[in-house]
C-alpha cells in the first residue's frame, strides 16, 4: 500500500550523530588523524590563551572547522557556520552535538585570527606527518619542491606612491591621443593611465607586504605573494611550506631554505623544474649536500647548470618524472580548497592559510593512501 507523508515529525531523537556517520566514511580517517595532532598541539594552545576570562570556541574544535572549509571548498565563514548548523556530517567532524549553539560568525572569526599562526600551522603539519602510520609513507631521500602564485587580498586601486607625492594629472583626451593640453585635473584614486607601476614606487595601501608580479610575459601582473612546497616523491605528500614576497629570486631562495631543513641522514635529492636551472640555486644545494634534480633548461644562455654527471643517472629520470605530482598540490589548494585568491592579509597571515590547506591536503593524500593499504591487505 502506499506510504503517507507525516508532517510532524517526532519531539525527541535518540540517534546519536555518531550513529548516523558511515563507519566507512573518508572523514572518519581524516578526523582520527587530525585528532591525534591536535591532541599534542595542547600545551601550545595552552600558551595562547589566558587563565582568566570568558571561555571561547575551543581551539580543536575551531581549527576541526577550518580543515572542513578547506575540504569541502566553502567559500565562506558565515557559510560554513551556516552548514555547522544543519549538517549533521560537520557537527559530528567537530564535536558538536545536535543540540549544541552554533557559534556567531563575528565570533569564530575574532577566535580565529588569534591561532592564524604560521608557527603554529607548521608544527600542525609536523605532527601529523610523525604520526605512527604516516611514518612508513614518506620517502627520507628523494624531494621535489615548486612555488605558486598567491593573489593579494589587495586590487590595483589601493596602490599608492610611496614617498606619497601625487602622480600627477591624468593624460589628456582620456589616455587616447597627445592633441591637446592637460585638463589640470588632480588623478582619481586607482587612475592609472600612463603610468608605469612598480614595487619600487607604489605600495598597496590594504596590504603593504604584497608586491607586484607577473607570472609570464604578456600577463598582467597583479599583488601577489608566493606559495612554496617541497613535496616527498614516495606518495606526493607535502612535508615543508613557506610563503614569501613575490620576487624574481622567491622560489629559489625558499628552496634552499626548506631543502636544508629537511630531517634525516640520508643523501637527498631535489627535483624541480626549468626555473631553477641557475648556477647559484645548483652550487647552494651541493654546498648543503643535497643532489640537484633539476630539469635541463637548454635554451638558456650559458648552458644548463646541470650536467652530464647528474642526467646521466637513472634516479634523475625518476625525480623529473615525479616531480610533476606537486602541481597536483597547488591544484587542489587553489581549484578544490578555492585559495586562488587569498582573503588575509599580511604575509604571516597568508602564511598561516596556505599551511593550513597544506594539512588539507596531507590529510586527504594520507586517508586514501590508507584506504588503499587496507583493500590490497
Amino acid at each position: 500500500m502506499r506510504g503517507q507523508q507525516e508532517r510532524t515529525g517526532p519531539l525527541f531523537s535518540y540517534i546519536s550523530t555518531e550513529d548516523r556517520i558511515p563507519v566507512s566514511h573518508p572523514l572518519r580517517q581524516v578526523r582520527r588523524l587530525a585528532d591525534q595532532a591536535l591532541d599534542r598541539l595542547n600545551p601550545t594552545f595552552c600558551k595562547l590563551y589566558p587563565e582568566g576570562g570568558r571561555p571561547s570556541i575551543p581551539p580543536e574544535q575551531l581549527l576541526l572547522a577550518l580543515l572542513l572549509q578547506a575540504i569541502y571548498g566553502i567559500r565562506s565563514e558565515r557559510m560554513l557556520i551556516e552548514q555547522l548548523n544543519y549538517n549533521l556530517l560537520f557537527r559530528w567532524f567537530v564535536g558538536l552535538n545536535p543540540d549544541d549553539p552554533v557559534w556567531h560568525p563575528t565570533s569564530f572569526t575574532k577566535n580565529r585570527d588569534r591561532l592564524l599562526n604560521e608557527q603554529l600551522m607548521a608544527q600542525f603539519l609536523e605532527l601529523l606527518l610523525a604520526a605512527p602510520e604516516v611514518k612508513p609513507l614518506l620517502s627520507s631521500e628523494h624531494f621535489s619542491v615548486d612555488g605558486t602564485l598567491l593573489r593579494a587580498w589587495a586590487s590595483h586601486s589601493s596602490l599608492e606612491p610611496i614617498d606619497g607625492l601625487d602622480d600627477g594629472p591624468p593624460p589628456p583626451n582620456g589616455g587616447k591621443g597627445f592633441g591637446g593640453a592637460s585638463s589640470g585635473k588632480k588623478r582619481a584614486k586607482g587612475d592609472f593611465r600612463g603610468l608605469l607601476l612598480s614595487n619600487q614606487t607604489h605600495r598597496s595601501t590594504s596590504d603593504d607586504e604584497a608586491r607586484l608580479f607577473k607570472k609570464a610575459p604578456g600577463v598582467g601582473a597583479f599583488l601577489s605573494f608566493m606559495g612554496h612546497c617541497v613535496m616527498e616523491n614516495r606518495n606526493g605528500l607535502v612535508v615543508a611550506s613557506e610563503v614569501t614576497q613575490a620576487t624574481g629570486k622567491a622560489e629559489r631562495d625558499a628552496a634552499v631554505r626548506m631543502a636544508r631543513s629537511l630531517k634525516g641522514a640520508h643523501q637527498k635529492t631535489l627535483g624541480a623544474d626549468k626555473g631553477y636551472d641557475t648556477r647559484e640555486f645548483v652550487a647552494d644545494l651541493r654546498i648543503s649536500r643535497i643532489t640537484p634534480h633539476v630539469a635541463q633548461n637548454l635554451s638558456r644562455s650559458g648552458g644548463s647548470a646541470i650536467d652530464g654527471r647528474t642526467a646521466r643517472h637513472q634516479g634523475y629520470a625518476q625525480s623529473i618524472n615525479a616531480r610533476k605530482r606537486i602541481e597536483q598540490v597547488f591544484g587542489w589548494i587553489k581549484q578544490a580548497a578555492g585559495i586562488r585568491q587569498l582573503k588575509a592579509r599580511g604575509r604571516s597571515k597568508v602564511a598561516a592559510v596556505f599551511r593550513l590547506h597544506v594539512v588539507a591536503y596531507n590529510l586527504i593524500r594520507i586517508t586514501n593512501l590508507l584506504r588503499a593499504e587496507a583493500v590490497m591487505a
